[in-house]
């Protein structure tokens, strides 16, 4: 799709150059100015701000169905513990490397620890700190340092926690505004439980979270288990929620950790069995950041600017009064009226009575993804009826008499718009693997791979030759799928058969 005349004008990049239209669309929409002197910490403007607080509404009443509780853990960690994680990630990382159970490993064998890419605190004020300390990457050190004190026995789980804050990652890699940023908001589920199989349970709730807060966003998502050299090393298993972008690459909007009892083993988190016996909790995580905003901007928007969906669209539906010489007065005030009935049921509408031309009103709410316009004008009075257009597209004309019922009816037309054309761009960027034969350390594909889409393949090879397909193509392994094949096919590269359906793509 070439870019339109009017965008154009605008001075609006085709999105078909995405790397362009991005940053400029964030910026235009006035979702945060990038111009803050610290690169890939950007500042929230008050659109972009309602946004992703509209975002964290949809999790917390996630997390409140699911009977999780809210906690707010301290911004700064001492270096103490950031050793002890370091330890044990690299006594996991070790063990998987050498096919051994980590308890065959003494916590002070390895030392080394993952360069942690964190922001230190070293002084108060003029005075060196004795112990410096780090500001959060993530907090499973934080919060595990405190579990052992509030789970005492098997009547205290499962504890099921959570928070929504900010994370900071020193990113040496090229920042983008909600995609890759060095202040991360994020949110973090962290629960315990009795044993394995109600962790297990656990991650599956997850999952349907998941679910349903991409229903919400309108957009479809591959959810796959990572393969175990992309698996955290601290995870038993991690599956991660990936989206579609509009140029075929990948982006890992969530990711879900199963534990086991690993971080409690080196954190004493225990509990007082039934039996009387003292056991390990098995433990998970849930995680996700803003980048569910940039997917949102990312798979809906256009060459005219954002289409938001309404369930997290500060502004819903804007009213625009058409106004001429004779019956101003009454236009603005049937204008109004409507603001005020639609205010009456929480749906979230603005009035637009600047005086500007309504062609530029259109525009500046176009760019912003405002899912429905009203417009009332002197003819739509006379007949007492109003004009609704989708920023999906469609015009249609109702009745004043039915304003509730046809404006409910208008979003959930943008809902049901939105997920066809993100569910066809996903199903158009998924191509089958061509036939492919590995003879020693070369891979002969049947044909070429090409740039902008993830490919599925039956796969029930080994770790060797996915890593050769990785190096070969350049493609990542996302991993094998959560929904398997319904029926046996061929491993493309064994010749076995399976159900195991896996995903390869380039990533962001």
């Amino acid at each position: 799709m070439s870019k339109s005349p009017a965008a154009a004008k605008r001075g609006i990049p085709s999105k078909e150059n995405f790397k362009e239209w991005y940053p400029f669309m964030v910026e235009a929409a006035e979702l945060v100015d990038k111009r803050y002197p610290i690169k890939g910490m950007d500042v929230w403007r008050p659109y972009g701000w309602k946004t992703m607080r509209l975002i964290d509404n949809l999790t917390h009443d996630e997390m409140e169905r699911t009977d999780h509780d809210e906690v707010h853990f301290p911004l700064l960690i001492p270096e103490e513990l950031l050793d002890k994680e370091n330890k044990l990630v690299s006594l996991l990382k070790k063990a998987r490397e050498e096919g051994i159970d980590p308890s065959e490993l003494r916590l002070e064998d390895e030392v080394e620890g993952f360069a942690k890419e964190v922001y230190w605190i070293k002084h108060a004020g003029e005075t060196k700190l004795d112990n410096p300390m780090f500001l959060r990457p993530t907090s499973e050190t934080a919060m595990y340092t405190m579990f052992p004190l509030w789970i005492r026995s098997h009547a205290d789980l499962p504890l099921k926690t959570y928070q929504i804050v900010n994370t900071f990652r020193y990113e040496t890699k090229q920042t983008r505004s909600f995609i890759r940023v060095r202040e991360i908001h994020f949110f973090e589920a962290h629960t315990a439980h009795a044993d394995e199989e109600d962790a297990t349970r656990q991650i599956n709730e997850d999952l349907e979270i998941v679910k349903n807060l991409m229903s919400e966003l309108n957009f479809p998502v591959l959810v796959t288990k990572r393969p175990v050299w992309d698996t955290f090393p601290g995870a038993w298993y991690t599956i991660a929620i990936d989206v579609v972008m509009p140029d075929g690459r990948t982006l890992q909007v969530a990711s879900v950790h199963h534990y086991r009892d690993q971080w409690a083993r080196a954190f004493d988190v225990k509990y007082e069995a039934e039996s009387g016996e003292q056991k390990y909790v098995h433990q998970t995580t849930y995680g996700m950041s803003e980048r569910l905003l940039g997917a949102t901007v990312a798979t809906h928007g256009d060459d005219k600017g954002l289409i938001m969906p309404p369930s997290i669209a500060p502004i819903q539906v804007v009213v625009v009064p058409i106004l001429s010489k004779e019956g101003s007065e009454e236009i603005a005030t049937a204008a109004r009226k409507i603001v005020d009935e639609l205010k009456s049921e929480k749906i979230r509408v603005k009035l637009d009575d600047r005086d500007i031309r309504p062609g530029q009103k259109y525009y500046d709410w176009e760019i912003k993804g405002v899912p429905l316009r009203i417009e009332l004008g002197p003819r739509d009075l006379k007949s007492n009826s109003f004009m609704c257009a989708r920023r999906t597209g469609e015009k249609s004309s109702y009745s004043l008499d039915e304003l509730l019922i046809s404006v409910n009816k208008e979003l959930e037309l943008v809902n049901v718009h939105m997920r066809d054309n993100a569910t066809a761009h996903f199903n158009q960027h998924i191509k089958k693997m061509p036939n492919l034969s590995i003879e020693g350390s070369k891979i002969n594909f049947e044909q070429d791979l090409e740039e902008g889409y993830v490919y599925e393949m039956p796969f029930e090879g080994n770790d060797a030759e996915a890593e050769l397909i990785e190096k070969e193509t350049g493609f990542s392994f996302l991993g094998e799928s959560t929904t398997p094949y319904s029926k046996e096919q061929k491993c493309i590269v064994s010749g076995k058969n399976t159900i195991k359906k896996v995903f390869l793509a380039k990533t962001y």
